[in-house]
């Protein structure tokens, strides 16, 4: 069925809150597992039906924040989807009280108790007016960013459209593109700081009300961290800052060096050669279609899947006015649909999209074959980003279909990439440390919180000259990132995957089908084991120990040095 076609009903969050009262009641008389198990099922189908609705209404939302019948309905999984929440969460009360219980385990695996127990752990009734209004805080930020309109160069443009600009060879563009950016973030910063605020307070009381110190704690449990916390967390964020930053920095030395920009500043960043980044050939379809040509050719198994993508209609690739920023791949459970969200702007980054977010796609056809319940078909976000993220590397012999098979575009585009990876690292750790922060010290003012990021620029990217750039050299940049707003302590994910998608990198540059075959059998576990299992299992250091980060940076570091030269 193609996403277009597939119908919307509201759900009726009554009936659905009572039969999860009625399914609690049922799981503590429960007299057999066999029974606790068929109830789980009866759990697993319920959840299906109204997650689906849910999904529909959030991705048809986001295609078109005007559109006034899925803004409505926005605003009604605002408050819909905390109350069934809740009431799922007694569900798994009664079923954990069950002497019983191990029955799951034995169904499905172990790890399923175990993310039931951290569930009921992050939330409850009493805080279910304190999720609904941070839902709507959440989509009041989203519904600014969505409805930017930026004059710039005799046009009106969103926020993605600005990208393009961003990476002009024109010096005097770029930093007026970045200006403009800046502005327009300036000219709602009353707004996006009080928001954050309400977003502190809110979070923190939860938390409280829960029996947390502050939100760090509660968000660990509501991430489904297992087998980690704030203390390897900071361990990892210290490795990446005496390690990787001082090779990000050399990175970075290179790429200017290549560019020829004396005294660089923030706004040269973005540009990563002489002659210009390299930036794909064709339209979004003519993209899509070599994307298409890519899967098909990698595997048996992507074949299938690009296949049914293809087919379902589920990518939205274009940028338009009130269409949501960022992207996303979201999974519609009843149709086993995973769909892809972007902004394609014209650079390398719609590249990305196509194997960044099909990545996270194709681990969700696949568990949806497989007939996994959401609690299983999904690890940890951490876990996740290792789907998507290690898909861009695995790729790389066919992303000269996207560069109209220009050899040199193909290799900039790799260097730059890998270059990228590097560099992220201490951006994802200084966004994990700022929320650390922020919620630790809630009595922070906006100017005090921008002071904080300007702090941690100087420890993890110490090479960054914000000069007089509006917006950015007040400390404001990491507004910006919508994780801060509207995912709170994900960011750090990206860098727990991303160490385990540079080890897939390395496999891949030894040996292209072993890496494949560990990434798919890496695929298929789902959710079914910790971040440390998963990458464990896979054959790879787990970046909590230490020593475990250095070599890994410097292998990519050292693989970026040589093709520089072979570039130059």
């Amino acid at each position: 069925m193609k996403f277009s076609e597939m119908p919307y009903t509201r759900p009726n969050v009554t009936q659905t809150v009572e039969r999860y009262r009625e399914m609690a009641q049922r799981a503590a008389a429960a007299a057999s597992g066999k029974e606790l198990v068929d109830l789980f099922r009866l759990h697993t189908q319920l959840d299906d039906g109204f997650a689906t609705a849910y999904r529909l209404a959030q991705i048809r939302h986001t295609l078109d924040t005007r559109d006034e019948f899925y803004d409505a309905e926005n605003d009604f999984f605002d408050q819909a989807s905390p109350e069934v929440g809740n009431a799922q969460l007694a569900f798994y009360r009664a079923v954990l009280a069950s002497p019983h219980k191990d029955a799951l385990a034995e169904a499905y695996a172990p790890i399923l108790l175990d993310k039931m127990e951290l569930a009921v752990s992050a939330a409850s009734d009493e805080v279910l007016e304190l999720m609904q209004q941070e839902n709507a805080l959440s989509s009041r930020y989203q519904k600014i960013k969505a409805g930017a309109q930026v004059a710039f160069d005799g046009q009106t443009l969103t926020l993605p459209g600005l990208d393009p600009y961003k990476q002009s060879l024109d010096r005097a563009v770029r930093k007026a593109a970045f200006e403009a950016e800046g502005g327009f973030y300036d000219s709602n910063r009353e707004e996006l700081d009080d928001i954050y605020s309400k977003m502190i307070e809110n979070r923190n009381a939860q938390a409280r009300k829960l029996g947390y110190d502050s939100y760090v704690d509660l968000s660990y449990k509501r991430m489904g961290r297992l087998g980690y916390g704030p203390k390897e967390v900071a361990s990892f964020r210290d490795q990446v800052a005496k390690y990787v930053t001082p090779l990000a920095h050399e990175c970075v030395k290179a790429q200017f060096a290549r560019t020829g920009v004396r005294d660089p500043k923030f706004y040269d960043a973005a540009v990563s050669f002489a002659d210009g980044n390299p930036t794909p050939v064709g339209t979004a379809d003519q993209l899509l279609g070599k994307a298409v040509q890519m899967y098909t050719e990698l595997s048996p198994e992507t074949a299938r899947f690009i296949r049914f993508m293809a087919e379902s209609e589920l990518f939205d690739l274009v940028s338009r006015p009130g269409k949501a920023t960022g992207g996303y791949c979201e999974t519609i459970p009843a149709y086993g649909a995973p769909f892809v969200f972007s902004n394609f702007n014209g650079t390398s980054g719609d590249v990305d999209v196509l194997t960044h977010e099909a990545g996270h796609a194709f681990q969700a056809w696949v568990a949806a074959g497989q007939g996994m319940c959401q609690e299983l078909a999904n690890p940890g976000m951490e876990s996740c980003e290792i789907h998507s993220m290690s898909m861009e590397f695995l790729t790389a012999p066919w992303h000269h279909l996207f560069f109209g098979g220009d050899e040199r575009a193909t290799a900039k585009y790799a260097l730059a990439h890998a270059e990228d990876a590097l560099t992220f690292l201490p951006y994802g750790c200084m966004v994990d440390e700022f929320q650390h922060i922020v919620y630790a010290q809630p009595h922070l003012t906006p100017d005090e919180r921008n002071r904080v990021w300007l702090e941690l620029e100087r420890k993890y990217r110490p090479w960054n000259d914000f000069e007089t750039l509006p917006f950015y050299s007040r400390g404001a940049g990491w507004q910006r990132q919508l994780h801060i707003y509207e995912a709170p302590f994900y960011y750090i994910d990206y860098c727990l995957a991303q160490m385990a998608a540079l080890q897939f990198f390395a496999a891949s540059l030894a040996d292209r089908d072993d890496a494949w075959q560990r990434y798919l059998a890496l695929v298929k576990k789902g959710g079914s084991d910790t971040y440390a299992g998963l990458v464990s299992a896979a054959g790879f250091a787990v970046p909590f120990e230490q020593g475990a980060i250095e070599p890994v940076a410097k292998q990519v570091a050292d693989w970026c040095a040589q093709k520089n030269r072979e570039l130059a």
